[in-house]
Order: C-alpha cells, then sequence, then structure tokens
C-alpha cells in the first residue's frame, strides 16, 4: 500500500460511478460480547484519545486520492459508535461534507448499543445529520442476552427504538440474532413481537455465527454451551420471514427486512450491488474502482501511521473480472431485486429452477431471485451457480 494511499491505474478516476459511500469505524465498546469477532477494543485495551483526529487526517488523506461527484451515504458502525460524544460524530459528518459534498438526501446511519444512547444523545445526532440509526437488540428474551453477553435490559431496545422516533430519526433498524443456546422457538417469537410492537421500518436478523478465538467459541469447546442447531436456525429463520412479512415488512436481502423501498439501507445496498466506498477507521475496508484495501488494525498503529502523513493501509488487492464475477453472484443472489441472468451457465440456471431454489424475479424480466427455500440454502445456491 503507496504511503500516500494512491490508487493504482484509473481506479481513482471511477470513483462513485456506481454509488459512492463512506464507512466510518468506531473501535471501541465499553464490553465485549462473547459471540464478537470483530476488530473492537474495551478501554483496558486501547483509550480514545487521539482517534477523533486520526479519523480526520484519513478523510484529508482520502480527499487527495479520490474526488467524487457526491456522498451517498454514509455510516458509522463499530464496536459502538454512539460511544463517542454526538459533538465528534457531527465533527466527523462535517468533516465528510467539507471533504466530497453530501448529496442531498444522503441516508446517514449510526449504529448504537440500547444503553448508550438517551433521549438527548438522539436528539443531538438527529441534529447533527444522522437519518438513521441501527439498534442492537438480539433478543428479548433475558436469558438469551445474558448468554450473548448483552449489557442492555430486555426492554431497553424497543424503548430506545422509540426514543429514535420521537427524536426525528427517518428510520430506525431492530437486529436480532436467532439460535442462541438456550434460546426456545418462544422466546424468539417474542422477540419478533417485539420488534413489530416497536414500529421500526427496517429488522436485520442474523442467525448466530460462533468464530473461533471468541469466548463463546471457547464455552461451547469446554462443552459449557452447546453449538448451534442448523435446523432450529432454520425453523427460526421461517419463522422470522412469516412474523415480519404479516406486519407490512417485506424481505429485500436474506436477512433483511423493511416497509417499503425508501425503508432499505441504501450504504448495505452499495455494498451488495458493486458501488464504491471509503472505510475510515483501524481495520476499516475500503472499495473504489475494482481496487479493495484494508487498514491496520490497532487504533495506536493506526493513529501513529497518519500523525507520521502516511496512509493507514496495510494491504490491497485489485479485482480481476473473474474476483467481481463471483462476488457480483455471491452477493446479488441474496437481493429480492434479483440476480441477471448475463454470465450465468444457462444449463446451471435451468438446473437450478427445477430445484424449486430460483424462480423467475418479480422485478423485471430476465433475473432470477431466490425462492423462500432457496434463502435458507442461499450458499449452497451460490456454490452451484459458481460450479
Amino acid at each position: 500500500m503507496p504511503a500516500d494511499g494512491s490508487l493504482p491505474g484509473d481506479a481513482a478516476d471511477r470513483a462513485g460511478r456506481n454509488g459512492f459511500g463512506v464507512y466510518v469505524h468506531v473501535p471501541f465498546c465499553a464490553s465485549r460480547c462473547g459471540y464478537c469477532d470483530f476488530n473492537t477494543y474495551t478501554a483496558d485495551e486501547a483509550g480514545q484519545e487521539g482517534y477523533l483526529d486520526a479519523v480526520l487526517a484519513e478523510l484529508r488523506l482520502a480527499g487527495k486520492v479520490i474526488s467524487p461527484e457526491r456522498v451517498d451515504t454514509v455510516f458509522v458502525g463499530g464496536g459502538t459508535p454512539t460511544l463517542l460524544d454526538p459533538g465528534d460524530l457531527a465533527r466527523v459528518l462535517d468533516a465528510i461534507d467539507a471533504t466530497w459534498g453530501l448529496a442531498p438526501g444522503a441516508e446517514i446511519t449510526t449504529e448504537a448499543n440500547p444503553e448508550s444512547v438517551t433521549p438527548d444523545s438522539l436528539r443531538a445526532l438527529r441534529r447533527a445529520g444522522f437519518t438513521r440509526i441501527s439498534l442492537g437488540m438480539q433478543s428479548a428474551a433475558p436469558h438469551v442476552l445474558a448468554v450473548l453477553d448483552r449489557r442492555h435490559t430486555a426492554g431497553r431496545a424497543p424503548q430506545a427504538a422509540t426514543e429514535a422516533r420521537e427524536a426525528g430519526f427517518e428510520h430506525v433498524n431492530l437486529d436480532l440474532i436467532y439460535g442462541t443456546p438456550g434460546e426456545t422457538a418462544a422466546d424468539f417469537a417474542t422477540s419478533l413481537d417485539t420488534v413489530v410492537a416497536a414500529g421500526v421500518d427496517h429488522v436485520s436478523a442474523y442467525a448466530l455465527i460462533v468464530e473461533d478465538g471468541t469466548r463463546m467459541a471457547g464455552r461451547m469447546r469446554r462443552g459449557d454451551l452447546p453449538f448451534p442447531d442448523d435446523d432450529v436456525a432454520a425453523d427460526r429463520y421461517l419463522a422470522a420471514d412469516e412474523r415480519l412479512t404479516a406486519a407490512g415488512l417485506e424481505w429485500y436481502e436474506v436477512s433483511n427486512w423493511a416497509s417499503g423501498p425508501a425503508a432499505r439501507c441504501a450504504h448495505n445496498m452499495l455494498y451488495w450491488t458493486g458501488g464504491d466506498w471509503w472505510g475510515i477507521g483501524p481495520g476499516a475496508h475500503s472499495h473504489v474502482g475494482g481496487v479493495r484495501w484494508w487498514n491496520v488494525k490497532h487504533p495506536s498503529a493506526y493513529a501513529r501511521r497518519l500523525a507520521g502523513g502516511d496512509s493507514p493501509g496495510h494491504g490491497r488487492e485489485v479485482l480481476t473480472d473473474e474476483d467481481k464475477h463471483v462476488e457480483d453472484v455471491m452477493l446479488r443472489v441474496r437481493l429480492r431485486d434479483g440476480l441477471p441472468l448475463t454470465g450465468l451457465d444457462p444449463a446451471i440456471t435451468a438446473r437450478m429452477l427445477s430445484t424449486g431454489l430460483l424462480e423467475a424475479s418479480a422485478y423485471g424480466a430476465g433475473r432470477l431471485e431466490l425462492t423462500l427455500r432457496g434463502r435458507l440454502l442461499a450458499d449452497a445456491v451460490v456454490r452451484d451457480l459458481l460450479t
């Protein structure tokens, strides 16, 4: 990765042709959940001092490397971004606007843990320009939250969602995790009823994945917790789709439901449809013009690079046409909008249609979408399509 962050070939000139977003990674958490393997740090592991200055320095560097016409989306993720003062997050948004210009009506999202926001902080975030908030609810069952090492109470997430709407947020998402050891079908039904009652316009629901190196993985290896059950996860997914669909939330990506096109997460859609984004912060990943790169992970190393005037990039790759095709199939097949038939083997697609895993898309001719059964087997569908 060049010290000045420059991109090879004409990648910089192509920035933003298919949309442009900015991801800002805030790697700090009050505590680490047992299932989490994200690039995050507690106060004992890394301090927040100098983080904001480093982020603003990376933005200045980025502004010298690329010049997209506008920023369509901003997503501040973590970690727990709302551990930072709303004023600091406002400074980041102002700097993004000053660097490239926020498009009129740009979607601007922050993630938050329910216990990390208050009515006052939510109003401050809304005044700063945030239009969307994604709250990590995970479950409405106290004993499931305990297994996940979540710190908030079962009722705090829906309460925070109400407070966000009252603060003026246009879009509110609640995240769920299903398949946690000890979770019953009744527990998950209660979680679904809770998100529906909260009146949010977006729900994300993900099966628990146990990553090597996490505290939960260690507990499972020792036999303290059972490993997740695939059949249980499938049952939970079917329950989620039935309950959320009945409540007027339509699936638009395998793990995401929204009340309509306007409620879809535009930033994630940019990821899934081949757009460009610059990832700012420790460990953040970026993609511009067919070039992908990633930053050094530790906040201290990240800040040190930028303080010395160098890019925090740790490594990069230039995607080949084959790489782009594979990723396009992997991501677009998960979308309700469907996967274009162009570039696919007709014999394979015909066989997939005959199995009932794919069907003609309702969103346009010449496209395929997953059936409900196909959504349960999405990874297998991708493998077959790329055979």
